[in-house]
């Protein structure tokens, strides 16, 4: 495990209950998970509260969203003092036990000593309202409780649950939104970490240089400067989440980018009205919600990183374009962008293949604006280890462009992303069950590029309406006998078979 990535996890599961209009769900989340079903059945739902999940649990260093040590004071009385350093200890104690026997082969991790598994747990618990929130922002609206599914009064249930690398005892966190949001973890108690070497000499030092820092502002308490012992409590209790946050969230540790419906309309739209939008939206961030937010966060978040996309931290090496793939394959050209400098605003443009002007992006097809998004944040903002959450990636692209989209998704997964979609596409699902099953045929004889993925890397999930009780109900769905997944589609074409001909019968007789 890198200090950016997650631990393996034997399991990692999403449990649902009535949240907006899905009476239940368990949801495994894979390398691919794909969301299918009827409309107003909850994907959308499901797809915004895992970002909002990845948004909470998500360990960034710079962030203010951050979970772990968000806002520690310093110690309050003595008793929560000695917890702390000892828990600090703790993590130098297992950094360095990894370096004394670095040269011995891995046999399942450091086991996180109970204090600091019930540091974790409190600190977990201690983010219920924020965790709140989050998904009230992403979703637009001002209570989380709003989203409790109609006519239930005990609030919607939230449940994740995991493995801590291949330890059998699970972690859970399991929240519930009602009138306010309560969260409860179960840590296991005795739950191996895992450090390697190189994490462990930087986790040493970490710890003895803000060590010698507190030690330092202890000496001169005396003189008013309990803020630098406070500020290396802070400083500790960071580098002890970037260790064992991960092992407690698994996949949802990740950065996870979420692209919206519509998103020929948004960047259509984006240079007339973000500027605006953006400058007035408290949606933006982790700021509060306003009573009437002018927008979701999702949509939010999505026109915030366009305007940022190009800014200079975010460039990367060309050759881990993650995005070149869909511009050769699907859009035979390339997409750009640049920024004026008397507005300082991106400006979006497309060039096809052996042109060499630029076109706006407004000027070019509906395909290419659906698709642009998607290769510029590939480009600039996600790399092996992110998340990226489409919604109805089939949007304006002809089937057969839906079949190969359906490929760079599957390479995408091939390359270390997790993706999410949601979507009502036949052709996507029938793909989907090609590169599955071409998995099982040796890599020189594969076809299709050769791009295939294992079964247990995806995982399909049917939302299907009920009358009672009214809501969706999720279930998985695998490869049927034909070797596709059965999503309901076909029911459709026969129906219009059928109709057609009765239509064709009617008409040779007359009637």
């Amino acid at each position: 495990m890198g200090m950016n990535g997650a631990p393996a996890q034997d399991v990692l599961e999403l449990e649902v209950a009535d949240f907006g209009p899905i009476v239940e769900a368990k949801v495994d989340l894979r390398p691919l998970t794909v969301f299918v079903g009827p409309s107003n059945t909850g994907k959308s739902y499901l797809a915004i509260l895992i970002y909002a999940l990845h948004r909470f649990f998500a360990s960034d260093p710079w962030s203010e969203r951050r979970l772990f040590g968000r806002g520690l004071p310093a110690p309050r009385s003595p008793q929560e003092k000695k917890s702390l350093h000892a828990a600090i200890d703790a993590l130098g104690d297992m950094a360095q036990a990894v370096l004394d026997k670095r040269r011995q082969p891995d046999k399942g991790g450091e086991i996180l000593p109970r204090w600091v598994a019930d540091l974790v747990r409190s600190e977990f618990e201690a983010g219920g309202d924020d965790l709140g929130r989050e998904i009230s922002r992403c979703f637009g609206i001002d209570k989380a409780g709003s989203l409790v599914r109609r006519g239930r009064t005990n609030g919607a249930r939230v449940v994740l649950r995991g493995r801590v690398s291949k330890d059998p005892a699970c972690f859970a966190h399991e929240l519930t939104l009602a009138r306010k949001a309560e969260l409860r973890t179960t840590v296991p108690s005795k739950s191996p970490i895992r450090i390697h070497a190189q994490e462990a000499d930087e986790i040493v030092e970490h710890v003895r240089h803000l060590k010698a820092k507190g030690q330092e502002a202890d000496e001169k308490a005396e003189g008013g400067r309990a803020d630098e012992r406070a500020h290396a409590d802070w400083g500790l209790m960071m580098r002890l989440g970037d260790v064992v946050v991960p092992h407690f969230t698994g996949p949802l540790h990740l950065p996870a980018y979420y692209l919206p419906a519509d998103r020929t309309g948004v960047m259509h739209a984006h240079s007339v009205v973000v500027s605006a939008l953006i400058a007035g939206a408290p949606t933006a961030g982790l700021r509060p919600a306003a009573r009437t937010p002018m927008l979701s966060g999702v949509l939010a978040d999505f026109l915030e990183q366009l305007i940022d996309i190009d800014r200079p931290w975010r460039r990367r090496d060309n050759r881990n374009d993650l995005g070149a793939g869909i511009e050769k394959a699907m859009l035979d050209g390339s997409v750009s962008v640049d920024r004026s400098a008397a507005v300082d605003y991106p400006r979006f443009t497309y060039r096809p293949a052996g042109w060499k002007g630029d076109l706006a992006l407004t000027n070019a097809s509906s395909m290419v604006s659906e698709l642009a998004p998607v290769v510029l944040y590939l480009r600039h903002m996600i790399v092996p280890g992110s998340v990226l959450i489409v919604e109805e990636p089939e949007s304006h692209l002809h089937p057969a462009m839906q079949v190969e989209f359906t490929r760079q998704l599957a390479a995408l997964v091939g390359a270390g992303v997790r993706v999410i979609v949601t979507t009502h596409s036949e052709w996507l699902l029938e793909e989907l069950a090609n590169i599955v099953r071409r998995s099982q045929l040796p890599e020189a004889s594969r076809g299709g590029g050769g791009i295939a993925l294992r079964p247990d890397q995806v995982g399909a999930w049917l939302f299907q309406p009920k009358r009672r009780p009214r809501g969706s109900v999720v279930s998985e769905i695998g490869l049927d006998d034909s070797g596709l997944y059965p999503s309901g589609f076909d029911d459709v074409a026969a129906a219009l078979h059928n109709d057609w001909a009765e239509i064709s019968s009617r008409i040779e007789n007359g009637s």
